[in-house]
């Protein structure tokens, strides 16, 4: 069941990247462990899971960044990149059967905002509770999504 709730915005260092859709899987893992290395390197302890976030793009490219957030902004150093995670209200679904398809809890999110007359208000992102092995995004993925609601945009018109 998805839950919604207020997402405080957090500072992130990242890795950014151009990327086509079927790399995200290797990719991810390789550069959560290059972020948290620098991280570790420069004695920054990351405030949370690792995550990654896209935006998709023509021609079947999508821009994607990934890495941990963390208590106070970076400078860019590099390959790692200061970036946020906004604010706002989100719904959060919960991704855990290895046997099911992660597409299945984004319709999950996607049934809820129809039902809710809520709608997308940015790219989601997803957080690996299991990434920290680097051995693969794991199954215990939690998908969030800013939102608005459908009422709140025609009220301001």
């Amino acid at each position: 069941m998805p839950q919604f709730r207020f997402h405080s915005e957090e500072a992130t260092a990242v890795r950014r990247s151009l990327l086509v859709r079927g790399d995200l899987r290797d990719w991810v893992p390789a550069t959560c462990a290059l972020v948290a290395e620098h991280l570790r390197h420069h004695g920054i302890a990351p405030n949370g899971f690792p995550f990654a976030r896209w935006h998709a793009l023509p021609a079947g490219v999508i821009a994607v960044e990934a890495g941990f957030p963390i208590a106070a902004r970076i400078t860019g150093a590099g390959l790692i990149e200061p970036s946020t995670l906004p604010a706002g209200p989100v719904l959060a679904g919960w991704h855990t059967d290895p046997d099911q398809q992660l597409a299945a809890t984004y319709r999950l999110l996607d049934e809820w905002l129809e039902t809710e007359g809520a709608i997308r208000a940015g790219d989601s992102w997803e957080i690996y509770h299991d990434l920290p092995a680097c051995e693969g995004l794991g199954v215990r993925i939690e998908v969030v999504q800013p939102i608005t609601f459908a009422h709140a945009t025609t009220a301001r018109r």
